[in-house]
């Protein structure tokens, strides 16, 4: 067999497998998440009145105190940039960011200045967007809310309720941990009255 048969052979295959790979195989991905995983494939997008609010898989900054606040994020909550400071644990500077971060997190939430606080409240995720906290970092804003909202007792109790119904259980009860979508939270925040 000739160079020139061979290449033309190897044209027609790199043809075929670039269309076959390249456009029919995503489309049939694409089509079978679209009939199985529909609100998934499309980005897991929240509609509240016909408007798109968000993504229960993308935190959101939310620095109003009548809200529930995010993990902090390394790229400001935007999706292009998103990633972590790949600052390691030596670093002096990451140092100061997380004891800048446990300083105002204290401050904004009225704990006494030797509160034990969950690790996600002062260090931002890998991504920079994880929407979740633990739990323990939902009910320690609990209190910051009830104020700038000027809610009762009856109303605090509410809300920790609230806090408690939202957290999601560790995935088949063994991976990860026990978390919160702080968007769904702040969602539903504003559906209480």
């Amino acid at each position: 067999m000739n160079m020139k048969k061979q290449l033309i052979i190897a044209l027609r295959l790199l043809g075929i497998m670039a269309v076959l790979l390249g456009i029919v195989y995503p489309l049939f991905i694409t089509g079978i998440a679209q009939v199985c995983y529909k609100a998934k494939a499309n980005g897991s997008l929240v509609e509240m009145d016909g408007v798109v609010r968000g993504s229960q898989l993308i935190g959101q900054q939310s620095d109003l105190a009548v809200y529930f606040h995010a993990r902090p994020s390394a790229a400001d909550y935007n999706t292009l940039p998103s990633g972590a400071s790949n600052l390691g644990l030596t670093s002096k500077k990451l140092h100061e960011v997380v004891e800048a971060r446990r300083a105002e997190f204290i401050e904004a939430n009225k704990l006494a200045s030797d509160s034990l606080l969950p690790a996600e409240m002062v260090f931002a995720s890998a991504s920079g967007l994880d929407p979740h906290v633990s739990p323990q970092g939902a009910i320690l804003q609990v209190g910051r809310i009830v104020q700038n909202r000027s809610y009762s007792s009856k109303q605090k109790a509410e809300l920790i309720a609230l806090v408690n119904k939202m957290t999601e259980k560790p995935q088949f009860g063994v991976f990860g941990c026990s978390r919160v979508n702080v968007f769904m939270l702040n969602l539903e925040l504003d559906r209480i009255k």
